[in-house]
């Protein structure tokens, strides 16, 4: 299974009262690494239609353990499990490993993105370029749960 990785930096403002990364910051470090994927990543390998539009339908977070600000990038693994003809759902786990080893998963989500055609105003179909790219990143929900 591939999945892409993203090292997403940490901002100082990013923690909140309690000295951990806010809940919602969460949603933009997601965003950071779908946008490498999606749009970046994507337009490198010929597929780069998401760029022109794309909205975020539904976003799902299950928070594990708190995260505390450091000078290093967290590691955010981006993944597809379901593509369907005017949506994708993408998998995202927030993580690292220590030194000894040790991975720590801070954040699991999920978020269903649809294709947007921005001049027409409306949603449009996956593209057969758009679905082979993403097919490479293509792994059931049962899978990922099994782990």
């Amino acid at each position: 299974m591939a999945r892409h990785i993203y090292a997403c930096p940490m901002r100082w403002s990013d923690m909140d009262a309690f000295g951990h990364v806010n809940n919602v910051v969460f949603l933009r470090y997601l965003e950071e690494a779908r946008i490498d994927f999606m749009f970046t990543q994507a337009a490198e390998a010929g597929a780069g239609e998401f760029a022109g539009g794309s909205v975020v339908a539904r976003h799902e977070i299950d928070y594990k353990l708190p995260l505390v600000h450091r000078p290093t990038p967290v590691t955010i693994e981006t993944w597809v499990t379901r593509i369907g003809g005017a949506s994708v759902t993408v998998a995202y786990e927030v993580k690292d490993t220590d030194e000894d080893g040790v991975e720590r998963v801070y954040v699991r989500a999920s978020s269903v993105v649809v294709p947007y055609d921005l001049a027409a105003g409306r949603p449009r179909r996956i593209s057969p370029v758009e679905r082979e790219f993403l097919g490479r990143f293509l792994v059931s929900e049962e899978l990922r749960t099994a782990a």
